[in-house]
């Protein structure tokens, strides 16, 4: 079983039961990030010995009684979210060095909820585009035809998830920006109700209509990550 192939729901049953470790999920999905990523182009950095330590913490929680859907889960973030101690390009050479000094609220809910942090996808630069061909650092390909573009700007995050390189990622949608992208790539897309998750620590396209939200391989992972990231926040005046 490969199990990179895993949705959240099937993933965090076997880990319950102990039949596979959040390490052997997160090498898992290295792997294939290593065996595709050269062709599809949808991550821009990966944290691999960040993931494992973060990884390796999540097991030794579920050794110590913890339960969590998202404890032990591997995912990508969209480069637009800032990720403490991590590159956060917005796929930007104006941002090409930046290491973001704090983790966005969705982050910080997300590791939380010990869900582990593979690495940080591509997008159209500032989110301002609908194909992920805007990158400053390369276009990200539709893992179903590489000729074709994966939607956008969300477009690596969907095409990282229809390409098993992580068990979900979290986009931006401004204008369609996760919904377009997860049609394109044929996943499971959700852009909330604005207010619904908070905004801290997104770099903004248009405050005003800037929403993050899940790109999953089914419908019910959707409603566990949004679950998860949904809440009022004091960094967030429009956060309900």
């Amino acid at each position: 079983m490969r199990i990179n192939k895993l949705t959240i729901k099937e993933a965090a049953a076997l880990l319950e039961k102990g039949e596979i470790t959040s390490v052997d999920l997160t090498k898992a999905c290295f792997n294939r990030i290593k065996d595709v990523n050269g062709k599809i182009k949808a991550c821009l950095t990966v944290c691999e010995n960040e993931a494992l330590r973060e990884a390796k913490e999540a097991d030794k929680r579920r050794a110590r009684g913890e339960k969590g859907e998202l404890l032990g889960i591997p995912y990508l973030a969209k480069d637009n979210i800032m990720t403490k101690g991590v590159k956060t390009t917005a796929a930007s050479k104006i941002l090409e060095d930046y290491i973001a000094p704090y983790d966005a609220t969705i982050i910080k809910k997300l590791k939380e909820a010990g869900a582990v942090l593979l690495g940080k996808t591509n997008l159209d630069e500032f989110a301002h585009g609908a194909s992920t061909e805007n990158s400053a650092f390369g276009p990200t390909h539709n893992p179903y035809d590489l000729e074709r573009v994966p939607g956008g700007s969300s477009g690596g995050s969907a095409a990282a998830v229809a390409a098993d390189m992580c068990i979900f990622a979290i986009g931006t949608d401004t204008g369609g920006s996760i919904r377009y992208p997860a049609s394109l790539c044929g996943v499971t897309g959700l852009k909330p109700t604005y207010g619904r998750a908070s905004r801290f620590g997104l770099i903004s396209m248009t405050s005003s209509t800037d929403v993050p939200g899940p790109i999953t391989k089914t419908v019910e992972d959707a409603a566990i990550i949004l679950k998860a990231i949904a809440g009022s926040d004091k960094y967030d005046a429009t956060a309900v």
